[in-house]
């Protein structure tokens, strides 16, 4: 903001706190009497639909809103405002014949932001707005800031993101993403519920890295003097869970990991993981597709969705190999390729892509797969068949042990949802542990640690299981439109 802006706003202000000032002198500051009956929403739902005539032969009284000021139009003996409620705008009329001359004074005087209580009865103006006709006003709030341009709104991205209550106030576009966040979430509960699962709450507080390949966030527990990691993933709780007998379990969870800033990227993150015994890939596969369809009724999308450019049809779920889409989009590869360390590491080399000394030929063809097909992947795809060496907890496939029995699901270009087949083998997973530990001992600063308990519990016997992660927060952007990752967290971390 420029100086001269500044200075303006501090005028306001200091403004603002004589009033205030005056408020506190009558014992008006901040009231926490007026009990609102009804909402903006509500009122135009209800009576919207009838006309002026109607109105008054209805004869409405007792209507009372609470709401912020953000539209006022002063007119000597009579003024119009707009109150914004949770809910929506309402249009309010007030008379000097109508409430008490100097109520109607002060009233001239309050300042947009102001929260205020009226009640009063309905009708239409001459412009046909539904509209209360006060009786009686008060103040409840006295606002000392000045309200964003009433036409630009809150424009400015960064200031959005940091005073995101300005702008919740200022643009009901905000508010509507957020609104259907909460039903989308509201849905894949209640689709989990119809299914059986069991809603549980694990600990965000880990004394392993684990879970998860992933930097993690390191804090101390004073009393116990000893470090604990903040959540990757909640995956070794749940499938505890499993051992104790549990057979359908999820969690709408937070997780944090420590990676950088960006428009998919927020270190704090939300998402839902379930696991399932005796269930195959498939069945959870056609389980994620019916949670994603789902969720996008509850936001009131259409099966063709547009996300930024990109058109998507959640009517056209895919499904296919790794090796098979890399070798649909990378015409010079042949199957036998796929096993070339040499040929896929050129790959990589041509798009620049430092190849670490620890990596396998699995994490090799991993990185093939993100540099040269997964934005190709519009339309909602399974990807199956992921090498065992980038799928620490995954289950090897029965007939090629060098892969692992899972799937992830993109759309967009974008990976949306992670599962696989558990591993419940406590050698195969001890010995998985033990590669991981190598990793960070190599200098991986993603890699897991060995967990000694979690080994243990898979000696008491783990049933068969399938698990799934998926990203909340991405499928919210998907289905509100959302190109930013920010845009769908209400307070999303920022650097200083």
């Amino acid at each position: 903001m420029d100086k001269e802006n500044l200075s303006g706003e501090k005028a306001l202000i200091e403004e603002r706190r004589k009033k205030l000032e005056q408020l506190r002198d009558k014992g008006d500051a901040y009231g926490n009497s007026f009990k609102p009956k009804n909402n903006a929403s509500k009122l135009h739902e209800e009576y919207g639909v009838f006309s002026k005539e109607d109105l008054e032969k209805k004869d409405i009284k007792n209507i009372s809103v609470a709401g912020r000021i953000v539209l006022k139009r002063v007119m000597g003996n009579a003024s119009f405002a707009t109150l914004r409620d949770s809910s929506g705008d309402i249009q309010i009329y007030v008379t000097k014949n109508n409430v008490d001359e100097s109520v109607y004074e002060d009233f001239k005087t309050w300042d947009l932001g102001d929260i205020v209580g009226v009640s009063g009865s309905l009708f239409r103006t001459k412009t046909d707005e539904l509209t209360i006709d006060v009786w009686d006003l008060e103040m409840i709030t006295k606002s000392l800031r000045p309200m964003p341009e009433k036409f630009k709104g809150l424009t400015d991205i960064e200031a959005r993101y940091r005073q995101r209550y300005l702008d919740l106030m200022t643009n009901n576009e905000t508010k509507e993403v957020f609104v259907k966040r909460t039903k989308i979430i509201d849905s894949m509960r209640k689709k989990m519920n119809e299914c059986g699962y069991l809603e549980v709450e694990t600990p965000m507080m880990h004394p392993l890295a684990g879970g998860a390949v992933a930097r993690p966030f390191v804090t101390q527990h004073n009393a116990l003097g000893q470090d604990l990691y903040l959540r990757i993933a909640p995956e070794l709780y749940l499938k505890r869970l499993l051992v104790g007998g549990f057979d359908r379990v999820f969690e709408i969870n937070r997780s944090f990991r420590n990676e950088g800033l960006s428009t998919k990227h927020n270190p704090e993150f939300t998402m839902m993981e379930w696991y399932q015994a005796y269930a195959s890939m498939q069945d959870q596969m056609d389980l994620t597709k019916e949670i994603i369809t789902n969720a996008a009724d509850a936001a009131g999308c259409k099966s063709k969705i547009q996300w930024g450019d990109l058109e998507i049809n959640l009517d056209n779920f895919k499904q296919s190999t790794l090796s098979d889409l890399i070798l649909d989009f990378n015409s010079e590869l042949s199957k036998d390729d796929l096993s070339n360390q040499k040929k896929l590491e050129k790959i990589l080399k041509d798009k620049k892509v430092k190849i670490e000394k620890n990596w396998g030929i699995g994490r090799i063809l991993l990185e093939v797969f993100e540099e040269t097909v997964e934005d190709q992947l519009i339309d909602p795809t399974f990807v199956t068949e992921y090498p065992v060496e980038v799928s620490p907890l995954s289950r090897r496939n029965e007939t090629n042990p060098d892969y692992a029995d899972r799937f992830e699901l993109f759309i967009g270009g974008k990976e949306f949802a992670n599962g696989f087949c558990e591993l419940n083998d406590p050698d195969d997973q001890a010995s998985r542990f033990e590669d991981q530990v190598a990793a960070k001992d190599s200098g991986d600063k993603e890699a897991m640690d060995y967990d000694h308990d979690y080994i243990t519990a898979l000696e008491h016997g783990m049933p068969p299981a399938v698990g799934v992660g998926m990203g909340v927060d991405r499928l919210v952007m998907l289905l509100t439109n959302q190109s930013s990752i920010r845009d769908v967290l209400l307070f999303p971390q920022l650097k200083s």
